[in-house]
């Protein structure tokens, strides 16, 4: 049996950090060897995440991130944007693959950055060094790569039902109108006013309209795909639940296109990818995916008029899996040439 790789989190008190530590306790092949943190310090990690209990003796520690990445193959790092960044040179000059769950590497124009995270990036010589971490995408690219920046969660469920759409040719020249519900876990474990679950059970509630940072990201990302001068309208929503993003999108289409076609453009370019589905006898649902990395995707065209017609792209995805940690763990598989679905197969529950 060949050994197991060792892996570090940086950033495990939070939500995303948890499902990741839960992912890699589970691996087969990698072991999680340390975790670092400014919370929690010196305590056990299920004092921070009940259901990691008998996991594991590991316990959070606050350490240099070389002090983390000490004896590992990999790091995994669970922080917000800004920390990220702070971290990420050290990291690089020891060579030890990184996948961050972190905005701060996933654009490519440090200048869009600036724009949409409101500073400017602290190590923009750095960005080329990652790869963009959608496996749908960049599956070849991310294969025995160094780093991986794992994709945002409202950016992944946009990505995922466009890109055979992109391939094809078929959003050149659209304005991509979207709208996005998610769930509360999204916000993070520290309550706030404004994301706090009490003040979002039983209510419905938009928040930055038509300028997410996700959104130039969902851009780079379809351009990547092929697609050619499109222009995406996001707006998100704050659901009354705890996980799960569902995403409606709207384009406009040739009216000689066929629901059949579509959908056939959609099973071709999935078909080598084994965590997006696209379901025979219904529409995506939150609930067939919650508590999984799997993501599901779906189409339905509208009566042609004037010789187009208005197709409805749809997703649903876990924000926490495969909106973050799953997809991260997917990106760390690739990185060190493991099995793409290892520890990450489990179709989790229902309802």
């Amino acid at each position: 049996m060949r050994q197991r790789r060792k892996a570090a989190v940086i950033g495990g008190s939070g939500y995303g950090g948890s499902e990741m530590m839960r992912r890699l306790l589970l691996h087969p092949e990698v072991e999680l060897s340390r975790v670092a943190s400014i919370d929690y310090v010196g305590a056990p990690l299920w004092a921070a995440h009940p259901n990691l209990t008998q996991l594991t003796d590991l316990k959070f520690e606050d350490i240099s991130p070389a002090e983390a990445a000490e004896g590992c193959d990999i790091v995994l790092l669970a922080l917000p944007h800004r920390v990220t960044a702070a971290k990420v040179p050290e990291l690089i000059e020891l060579g030890v693959k990184i996948v961050d769950m972190s905005g701060d590497f996933r654009l490519d124009d440090p200048a869009v950055y600036a724009d949409f995270y409101g500073l400017a990036h602290s190590c923009p010589q750095h960005l080329d060094a990652f790869v963009y971490g959608l496996p749908e995408l960049n599956r070849a690219r991310l294969k025995g790569a160094q780093n991986a920046s794992a994709p945002g969660c409202f950016a992944t469920s946009m990505e995922l039902p466009l890109l055979p759409l992109a391939r094809a040719g078929l959003l050149d020249g659209q304005e991509i109108k979207v709208v996005a519900m998610t769930g509360s876990s999204g916000s993070g474990a520290a309550a706030s006013a404004g994301t706090h679950h009490p003040v979002r059970a039983n209510n419905v509630k938009t928040y930055s309209p038509l300028r997410h940072r996700h959104q130039p990201e969902v851009e780079m990302a379809l351009r990547m795909g092929g697609a050619r001068d499109i222009q995406v309208e996001f707006v998100p929503i704050s659901g009354p639940y705890v996980r799960g993003i569902f995403t409606t999108i709207f384009i406009e289409v040739d009216a000689s296109l066929s629901q059949g076609q579509i959908e056939a453009l959609a099973d071709a370019y999935f078909a080598d990818h084994p965590f997006t589905r696209r379901p025979q006898d219904r529409l995506p649902e939150v609930a067939a995916v919650a508590g999984s990395n799997y993501a599901e995707v779906g189409y339905k065209l509208g009566p042609a008029r004037g010789g187009r017609r208005t197709l409805s792209c749809f997703s649903a995805s876990d924000n926490l899996i495969k909106g973050g940690a799953g997809q991260a763990i997917q990106c760390m598989n690739l990185l060190l040439g493991l099995d793409e679905a290892a520890s990450l197969a489990d179709p989790g529950s229902w309802p």
